[in-house]
């Protein structure tokens, strides 16, 4: 971590604040090699004993859902133009997505290129959009591949995915990274299919987060939709309770952290993406998100950098990371 980035990380004050104040969580995971610097803000690497952390969460994820019958479907993180734009989520959420260019010349553009690297100029201008967007969230893909099966069986349909995300969220807040990964149950049905999985995963959720020994909570949430408008429509969805996050306090004097969200989207994907129910109605959809990178931080925050070290009870738990 460079000396300009450690400056930043800490609250402005004193005379030199770096040698009175103890290390923030960041640079005591980036210390311990937990976390590997990139140079980039919210991008980093990740060691052996911080993917240990994470196989287990997943592993225990597939024990809690071995019930749901889930199709299990992985995928690529990125999706092509058309199905983002499908999606809506440039119009509510702009300030995150992230797409895909590359160079796309001939070679009188590729000897303007390196001419623009030769005098150290930008060279960003030389390239042109792919029609490839970074996924934004790890359910995404599967609607339209859902659309296209034609209506769903009569008890719904459950679906395990997991994906890396992008959300362009540059923060010295090691829980807010620019790249991370979300595994999910994605439930399509009627409406109260989705309600009763949400409640079921909403339990599961916390029940969980008890047997990790961390103090978690449940509490009503909303999207960081964008502009004015958009904070009528979080000012719905939370009126509407439409979603619901998981929270552990994470980071270094803020507020807690959600690792969980438990979601109900209505008929949204359901309308974009013709996705049916067997009587011909539109088909609803919800889904319960675990933010694998969040979950792994708060077990180093709350147990311990050294997992040998923790409680045997969250070891096992984990399936004895």
């Amino acid at each position: 971590m460079d000396a300009h980035t450690l400056t930043e990380a800490r609250p402005a004050g004193g005379a030199d604040p770096m040698a009175a104040q103890p290390p923030t969580f960041l640079e005591s995971l980036l210390a311990a090699g937990l976390l590997i610097q990139t140079g980039v803000r919210g991008l980093y690497g990740r060691s052996a004993v911080f993917e240990g952390i994470a196989d287990g969460l997943n592993a225990a994820f597939t024990r809690i859902g071995a019930d749901q019958n889930a199709e299990v479907l992985r995928f690529p993180p990125a999706i092509g133009k058309d199905d983002f734009e499908t999606s809506e989520y440039l119009k509510s959420f702009p300030q995150l997505a992230g797409t895909i260019h590359s160079f796309c010349g001939d070679d009188r553009g590729h000897r303007q290129l390196l001419a623009r690297l030769e005098d150290k100029q930008d060279w960003t201008d030389q390239q042109q959009f792919t029609g490839v967007v970074m996924t934004p969230a790890a359910c995404y893909p599967i609607y339209p591949v859902i659309g296209k099966r034609g209506p769903l069986p009569a008890e719904g349909k459950i679906v395990d995915v997991m994906s890396y995300c992008y959300r362009h969220e540059p923060s010295l807040e090691p829980t807010r990274m620019q790249l991370f990964r979300q595994r999910e149950y994605v439930c399509l049905g009627s409406p109260e299919r989705i309600v009763a999985f949400r409640e079921l995963w909403m339990e599961r959720g916390l029940a969980f987060g008890r047997a990790l020994q961390l103090p978690v909570e449940v509490d009503v949430a909303n999207d960081p939709f964008f502009g004015r408008g958009g904070k009528i429509v979080a000012d719905s969805q939370r009126e509407l309770k439409l979603k619901f996050e998981l929270l552990i306090p994470v980071n270094d004097g803020a507020p807690p952290t959600a690792c969980m969200s438990f979601n109900y989207h209505m008929d949204h994907f359901g309308a974009l993406w013709h996705i049916g129910l067997h009587d011909g109605g539109v088909a609803h959809t919800g889904c319960v998100g675990f933010g694998i990178e969040r979950l792994v931080l708060a077990l180093l925050k709350h147990h311990g950098l050294d997992p040998a070290k923790w409680p045997q009870a969250v070891r096992e738990t984990l399936g004895g990371v």
